[in-house]
């Protein structure tokens, strides 16, 4: 099986946007609506679709469900959805708002026990794990701040819980376009081989999304290179 094509729609003030290594400052609008955007995707062969409410990260709940619920009316693309789902009530909107998975990671390292009843509750497919990896620890609110957890052990002890899908990025990668971690992958999937890990961060040709599917890696993020168009949807046919 080869890996899922996962494009990012990330949402400030409404409208596609990237950032530059999760700096606010480097925001660059691609299309003030959104919904063509996801459209445009899907019209080419995409299937999944993952969304992040950059406003809701940095407010701690979320803001842009109503984008969400755009997306998800006007297409069938499957959406993971994160940014400031942090509450039963976040949770509720986003799974009312279209969403098929929520992605959580701020919340995995502040509130533990309040993730871990959104497993049991939802199941391992529904909740994901977002792993974002500063320095081997893994960053909160937005990336702007370091936690104290190492990377494998925080992994493990949600394996452990029921998590069964991963979203890992490498931040210093993500909207660099220089590559992405592909060790800090193969290290993952070494440790643990059952996991779903979607890489995330650092993608900028045909040929990086090659060498993680090489690596045995299951699903990959990326925005900007689609945005910028250094990967063509003609060069992701044979993975779609």
């Amino acid at each position: 099986m080869s890996i899922a094509i996962i494009p990012a729609i990330d949402i400030i003030d409404g409208k596609c946007v990237r950032l530059s290594q999760g700096d606010y400052d480097s925001k660059k609008v691609y299309n003030d609506n959104p919904v063509e955007v996801a459209k445009a995707f899907e019209d080419n062969g995409i299937r999944r679709l993952h969304v992040v409410d950059l406003d809701g990260a940095a407010s701690r709940h979320i803001v842009n469900y109503r984008v969400l619920e755009r997306i998800t009316t006007h297409t069938s693309l499957i959406v993971d959805f994160g940014g400031g789902v942090k509450s039963d009530e976040d949770l509720r909107i986003a799974f009312e708002s279209g969403a098929s998975m929520v992605t959580g990671g701020s919340v995995a390292v502040r509130d533990p026990e309040l993730f871990c009843r959104w497993i049991e509750r939802y199941g391992g497919e529904r909740v994901i794990l977002g792993a974002d990896v500063k320095e081997g620890k893994i960053a909160v609110n937005g990336w702007k701040d370091e936690s104290s957890h190492e990377l494998l052990p925080f992994l493990e002890h949600y394996i452990n819980k029921g998590i069964s899908q991963v979203v890992c990025t490498d931040i210093s990668r993500d909207g660099m376009l220089g590559g992405p971690a592909i060790t800090l992958y193969k290290k993952i999937r070494e440790r643990f081989p059952t996991l779903y890990l979607i890489a995330s961060g650092g993608v900028s040709r045909i040929d990086d999304i090659a060498a993680l599917d090489e690596a045995g890696i299951a699903g990959v993020i990326f925005g900007k290179a689609l945005y910028e168009g250094r990967i063509g949807f003609d060069e992701l046919k044979k993975y779609l």
